[in-house]
């Protein structure tokens, strides 16, 4: 071989199989002095680790394209493609929890108070997974007795740890996925109409009503059929009418953004109302793949819940409801995350009010989005 040539590689020097097998000690000094159980213990959180490295990776990629003042069609498979793998990935490790529910309590018991005070929510990259995604710090869980999650990163001893820098790096990292995302968007055309242009507020207000008139169909139709359908009381009836008010009125403070102050308030009516306009007319080429990314969005988030969720029953199944190492609720905790921890909440919502084909407002101008005239 010519001695200015590099040597052949290996599998296992490309992976680095040697180096990656001595990192399963723990606190120990060899594996000798550990049980298996404990050994399993370490590589599963290992491995849950590998995935979030993953995960960030495929997040910043679609991060950094919707940030773009100018985000290609032809760029938006790609996008597509990033979410699908997160979602896998969270699905994929959610199942690394059965081999965790093969160790009985006692055995856990075993070795788990060479943790304290160490805990899973330690995980710098889950926590620059939250941050990148947007999760707002006002809508954090307190953890324990520490001020912000942020401080729970420190060392022992107060000071700056690999973690804390890792998570702090990420925080200086923006835009967060959710606001590029929102950008991106709030800029749909909209019957045609684009931000900026002289009649887009009225235009989007008039989609708005529209969409808003097929709901009030919506409503007298569900009262109608469980009216028609039930044996109701007149108390019941009014309870019911009512249930069914309360909805309405709910879909028009959503669509009007009435929830949002009114600096945002603009800003959000159009975000919401390109949601749903997205979502009704994604059989238009130009809305297909918004709307496979709408999708993308939910599948992803619903995986990383579905993640926490599997988490919380594996620690409840193992442990019960203990308090955790680090000196969180335990599982209550973990419980919390997954209830509360939603990041694209606008597309959530958009779940809720849309409409059956028919009542969707009729696309102004088809031929804008792809098709050619009737």
């Amino acid at each position: 071989m010519d001695p200015g040539q590099s040597r052949p590689t290996s599998y296992w020097d490309y992976i680095k199989v040697e180096e990656l097998l001595r990192l399963q000690l723990g606190t120990a000094a060899s594996e000798d002095e550990l049980i298996d159980d404990e050994v399993r213990f370490i590589v599963i959180h290992q491995i849950d680790e590998l995935w979030f490295k993953v995960v960030l990776r495929e997040l910043v990629a679609a991060r950094n394209l919707f940030a773009k003042s100018h985000v290609p069609e032809n760029a938006l498979a790609g996008a597509v493609a990033s979410l699908r793998r997160v979602a896998i990935a969270f699905d994929l490790a959610g199942q690394h929890f059965r081999l965790m529910e093969t160790m009985r309590t006692q055995d856990y018991l075993t070795f788990r108070d060479k943790l304290y005070p160490a805990s899973g929510f330690q995980s710098a990259q889950l926590r620059e997974i939250e941050i990148l995604m947007g999760l707002p710090d006002a809508d954090r869980i307190p953890f324990g007795n520490e001020g912000s999650y942020v401080a729970a990163l420190k060392s022992h001893d107060g000071s700056t740890s690999p973690a804390l820098t890792r998570v702090e790096r990420r925080q200086r990292d923006v835009p967060t996925l959710k606001t590029a995302v929102s950008g991106w968007l709030h800029r749909t055309p909209i019957h045609g109409s684009s931000p900026g242009d002289a009649r887009d507020e009225q235009v989007v207000q008039d989609f708005v009503e529209r969409y808003l008139a097929g709901h009030e169909v919506l409503y007298r139709r569900a009262i109608d059929h469980a009216v028609k359908q039930q044996a109701l009381t007149p108390a019941d009836e009014d309870r019911l009418r009512a249930r069914y008010r309360g909805q309405l009125q709910g879909a028009r403070r959503h669509l009007q953004a009435e929830d949002e102050t009114p600096e945002r308030r603009s800003f959000v009516r159009r975000l919401r109302a390109a949601i749903l306009f997205i979502d009704s007319n994604r059989t238009l080429p130009l809305l297909s793949w918004p709307g496979q990314i709408i999708d993308g969005l939910i599948e992803f988030e619903q995986s990383m819940l579905v993640f926490r969720q599997r988490h919380a029953r594996m620690v409840e199944r193992v442990i019960g409801r203990r308090i955790g190492t680090g000196g969180s609720d335990g599982v209550a905790y973990l419980d919390q995350t997954a209830l509360q921890y939603r990041v694209f909440t606008e597309i959530w919502a958009a779940r809720t009010l849309l409409l059956p084909p028919e009542l969707c407002p009729p696309i102004a101008d088809p031929g804008f989005y792809g098709l050619a005239h009737e």
